[in-house]
């Protein structure tokens, strides 16, 4: 980045941009499986996934004022994970947090040692692959929507959600399947 002008650094900001869009548009979950560093680009890339999993060596921040830019892009989405104060924090002084910090703010969802972070990462994928994936995909959707609808549309959004769901057979079968789970 350092031999960047005002236009190739446009170009730049508006393609990295365009890949944390993709990943915020997909209908089906994202999840960030972070082990080590994730700073400034990686943790945008990471803000934009659904779930967040970290090895507890992991560390994040948005270090670029200490590099003379500002943090953008997707770190606008740091105030709704972590709350403004936090995410001024982070973007203000381009400190490093560690795992159990992150943890605590609530910008990751799960901190487990390294050796563990690909059986958590399949235990989740596991649990999202085995629900219904057209209830996958409307909740994902709801999700987005909760970020930025006032609260009387995103409630009236999964009502009408709700009630789409049962234009296919998918609610019957997956309520049956979760009661013969229960009853064993």
């Amino acid at each position: 980045m350092a031999t960047l002008d005002s236009n190739s650094a446009r170009t730049f900001i508006e393609q990295l941009h365009g890949v944390c869009r993709t990943l915020r548009e997909l209908p089906v979950p994202v999840l960030a499986r972070i082990d080590g560093l994730c700073l400034g680009a990686g943790l945008e890339i990471a803000a934009c996934c659904d779930l967040r999993l970290a090895s507890a060596t992991s560390r994040f921040g948005m270090p670029e004022v200490q590099v003379g830019i500002p943090s953008v892009i997707e770190a606008a989405l740091l105030p709704r994970l972590i709350g403004s104060g936090r995410a001024r924090d982070l973007v203000l002084t381009g400190r490093i947090i560690d795992a159990d910090v992150a943890l605590s703010w609530g910008l990751v969802e799960s901190v487990v040692p390294s050796l563990e972070l690909e059986t958590l990462t399949q235990e989740r994928l596991s649990m999202i692959l085995d629900a219904a994936p057209g209830a996958i995909r409307a909740q994902k959707a709801l999700c987005r929507q909760w970020e930025t609808l006032p609260l009387a549309e995103a409630v009236q959004a999964g009502i009408d959600a709700f009630a789409e769901a049962f234009r296919s057979d998918e609610p019957r079968a997956y309520m049956q399947r979760f009661l013969n789970r229960l009853r064993r």
